[in-house]
């Protein structure tokens, strides 16, 4: 049997510092947000997850046809920690891992996912997650056995206690690109200048 993990894409913020819904912003005809999800299924996930909740009618439309799950995070005001928890309980008893990704890390393409998912690959019990710098950041890779203190946290840190954690071996994987995320307007700017030196 192949090893895939599952992919939690988290997509449920209401955009505050960035003043309107960005994730509905469009790059090249596409918007952020299915851009986002063709990434995640672009390193062939064993399924993908898409966790909803700010403006989520509007939204699910961004992702019609494509081949994930959809579930709706009604608490994703009070932070990332309500969304990782509501990706997390729709999981099927036969994921191996989760793969959080955040929906607004627009310059990480399907092979910076598939550098994760090869590290984790070789030891299946350990934390994978970017590294930008000294620091480790989403995308992250969390296998099963962590999955009830992933739905423990609270608040809008997101995973980032347990990636400190050393009660468990973290895997690193240095990746520039997850540094960038789009917060303000004008990111979009400085994401076109990412791309393009592809």
């Amino acid at each position: 049997m192949i090893l895939r993990p599952w992919v939690i894409l988290l997509a449920a913020g209401g955009s505050r510092r960035f003043g309107a819904p960005k994730l509905l912003v469009r790059i090249d005809e596409e918007s952020l947000l299915r851009r986002a999800a063709r990434v995640a299924l672009g390193c062939r996930p064993a399924g993908c997850v898409v966790v909803l909740g700010a403006r989520a009618d509007r939204l699910r439309r961004e992702l019609s046809g494509l081949p994930l799950r959809i579930t709706l995070n009604r608490r994703w005001r009070t932070g990332l920690a309500s969304s990782l928890r509501a990706g997390i309980e729709v999981l099927p008893d036969s994921a191996p891992a989760a793969l959080i990704q955040l929906a607004d890390q627009a310059a990480i393409g399907p092979a910076d996912l598939e550098l994760l998912i090869a590290a984790w690959k070789r030891l299946p019990r350990a934390v994978v997650t970017a590294r930008v710098g000294d620091l480790r950041v989403p995308p992250a890779i969390f296998p099963r056995r962590l999955f009830r203190e992933l739905c423990a946290l609270r608040g809008n840190e997101g995973a980032r206690p347990l990636l400190r954690h050393r009660k468990w071996r973290v895997i690193e994987v240095e990746m520039p690109r997850a540094a960038f995320d789009i917060d303000r307007p004008g990111d979009f700017a400085r994401l076109k200048s990412a791309v393009s030196r592809d």
